[in-house]
């Protein structure tokens, strides 16, 4: 389980996100994470803290916008406490989980995000993840080497999410047993730990080393390569563990490997190397996650620097232009379009699919005879959804359609045009008021 799997609750409640499933999914990924698995510790600790939130709601009376809202709740305290970071958990629950900056969600969003940091800080201390050395932007004049480092951060987010979404088409088409397939990647993993041991866990000691310039060129450029095919080979191998970690070491390695090849060209205007490794962490997270505002702040709470943050907020915004561009998607929408879920279309196109005839039909009338199914005319079943519903009043221009049900097309009543077009702009109004509300 990981974040994507809290959208697609957030978007369509489903019986798979269970505190049983939740708890088996955490204790993969502290198995994969603490043998060595290439991945991040954000992705099962949302999806347990959203699961724990979900499975509050029997204890409620909600709406299914609170009840949306307190799965966001869950999400902003995981991210607050993993991280250390409330004020980038709330706009993350906003901008990644929920879609929208309701008032109404913001309240609640900020008091568990804040609960979460206090109590966390209390027990772990509340220290900078990272910790960065002394450093000064050198001069304005670097603005157009930022703006380029946020191409370079688009294209390695680009390779990124190319070569997980490659890695696990190519897992569905190898036909191996399901205890086999983390074992074999297990095994790929420590093959190029051998060369590369920095690629091994959540990675935060190597992104450290990049952050405080103490890795050499050559490293860095291996580095993005090695944990580039090790993560992808861990997510695909059914392995636990999310991205954002992954990416943050990314982004750490090519800001490095870019600001050293900066001073070499242009000794008297590069600032220090780890001023580009920040910026080149927040640029390459951004461009995965689709989450530039929050992954921005994020950084300057994981980091305790808002010194750059104009220069973070120029490569984190062309970086994730550029992904957005070429990839169409964040890589939560992607995983989230592989499973015929495809949110960036608007709710008009969603909304429409999470309703179905069975919710739109009239019962035959007392004294109505109920006609006989016939196969040549136009009809619905009753577990056709309302896009279908619309597309076939649309084509044939009826103001009724016989609804039917079960293999045997049991007639079961009437589905009226005027009805299917009410309960649309009834869900699209619903979605709007929660949204602005």
């Amino acid at each position: 389980g990981g974040v994507a799997d809290v959208i697609e609750e957030r978007a369509q409640s489903s019986e798979k996100m269970t505190f049983k499933n939740a708890s088996i999914s955490t204790l993969i990924s502290l198995i994969t994470l603490g043998s060595g698995g290439s991945a991040g510790r954000e992705g099962p600790v949302v999806y347990f803290a959203a699961a724990v939130a979900k499975s509050l709601f029997g204890f409620f009376e909600l709406p299914p916008s609170a009840r949306r809202a307190m799965l966001a709740c869950g999400v902003a305290a995981a991210i607050s406490a993993s991280f250390n970071a409330p004020i980038a958990a709330v706009l993350f629950a906003h901008e990644v989980i929920l879609g929208h900056f309701a008032m109404t969600a913001f309240v609640p969003l900020v008091i568990a995000a804040v609960i979460a940091a206090l109590i966390s800080g209390f027990w772990f201390g509340d220290a900078a993840i990272f910790l960065l050395p002394e450093f000064e932007l050198t001069s304005m004049l670097e603005m157009p080497a930022f703006a380029l480092l946020g191409i370079v951060c688009a294209i390695v987010a680009i390779l990124f999410q190319s070569s997980m979404i490659g890695a696990e088409w190519m897992n569905r088409r190898v036909n191996l047993p399901t205890v086999i397939r983390p074992m074999l990647g297990g095994f790929l993993v420590g093959l190029i730990a051998l060369a590369f041991p920095q690629i091994l866990g959540v990675g935060y000691e190597a992104t450290s080393a990049a952050l405080s310039n103490r890795l050499e060129l050559w490293l860095l450029l291996a580095l993005i390569v090695a944990k580039t095919l090790a993560t992808a080979i861990t997510i695909s191998s059914r392995m636990g563990g999310g991205v954002f970690s992954p990416s943050l070491y990314l982004g750490a390695m090519t800001g490095g490997a870019f600001g050293i090849i900066a001073a070499q060209f242009f000794p008297d205007l590069a600032s220090s190397p780890a001023i580009y490794a920040t910026i080149g962490m927040a640029a390459v997270a951004a461009a995965v996650l689709g989450a530039p505002v929050s992954t921005a702040v994020m950084i300057f709470e994981m980091t305790g620097s808002f010194s750059i943050s104009i220069s973070v907020l120029l490569a984190v915004s062309i970086s994730t232009g550029v992904s957005q561009a070429a990839m169409g998607r964040s890589y939560f929408f992607w995983q989230l379009y592989t499973r015929g879920i495809m949110l960036e279309e608007g709710p008009h196109t969603h909304l429409a699919k999470q309703i179905y005839v069975r919710d739109l039909v009239t019962s035959f009338g007392e004294d109505e005879t109920v006609p006989d199914f016939d196969p040549n005319m136009l009809w619905l079943k009753d577990t056709d959804t309302l896009a279908a519903a619309l597309a076939s009043f649309s084509n044939s221009g009826r103001t009724r359609l016989l609804a039917t049900k079960g293999k045997e097309n049991q007639p079961v009543g009437w589905v009226y045009h005027v009805d299917a077009l009410a309960n649309f702009n009834k869900a699209l109004l619903d979605q709007s008021r929660e949204e602005h509300g």
